[in-house]
């Protein structure tokens, strides 16, 4: 199958939308706002905070729509300021890394889509868009699978395997299989 990369944007937000509708809101109704500075807050409706935020342009994405236009995943991106939310927060703060310019934080893909690849596209997609953004040190926090059999509800952050794939390298451990992984990613036209 082929897939198309888009921006998460306005023009695309129906897809996402109808995406996360068809899957019971993802992740128990988060709508991929677990990782933004409104995440438990109270009284709050996910799907407005993340509609409001894709509308004004706070929410970044790589979205993976199949060939005919349906959305089937997905890649969230953002500065620090837009995702400061950080799995793992208290090991990672003991010896913080340089702070990045871009965090990749969340990767869904539809439920009856999974081992086909969409992960590794919306991967690349999600840097193409960070390279035409500027560039810069792109971080993310993942789990090693090497060895193991890992949950689904545990690799909504992807593997250290994927990102080594794309140039990432492993910085620290921060949790029993979690690993902050960076790269600096260029902008094509330097």
């Amino acid at each position: 199958m082929s897939y198309t990369i888009r921006p998460l944007d306005a023009s695309t937000w129906a897809a996402f939308a109808e995406l996360v509708e068809r899957n019971n809101g993802v992740f128990g109704g988060c709508w991929c706002i677990g990782y933004h500075p409104e995440c438990g807050q109270k009284g709050i409706s996910h799907r407005a905070v993340k509609e409001d935020r894709v509308r004004t342009g706070r929410a970044h994405a790589a979205l993976v729509l199949d060939e005919d236009g349906a959305a089937q995943g997905w890649c969230q991106y953002g500065s620090p300021e837009e995702l400061p939310g950080i799995k793992h927060r208290r090991e990672y703060e003991k010896d913080a890394p340089p702070r990045p310019d871009w965090r990749i934080t969340c990767f869904y893909v539809d439920k009856k889509h999974r081992g086909q690849g969409i992960a590794r596209v919306a991967l690349e997609g999600a840097l193409d868009q960070i390279a035409h953004a500027g560039g810069g040190l792109v971080e993310a926090i993942s789990e090693v699978t090497t060895g193991r059999q890992a949950p689904d509800r545990f690799l909504f952050s992807a593997t250290v395997e994927l990102f080594e794939q794309f140039g990432f390298t492993r910085g620290r451990q921060v949790g029993k299989h979690a690993w902050i992984v960076s790269r600096v990613c260029r902008d094509p036209s330097d």
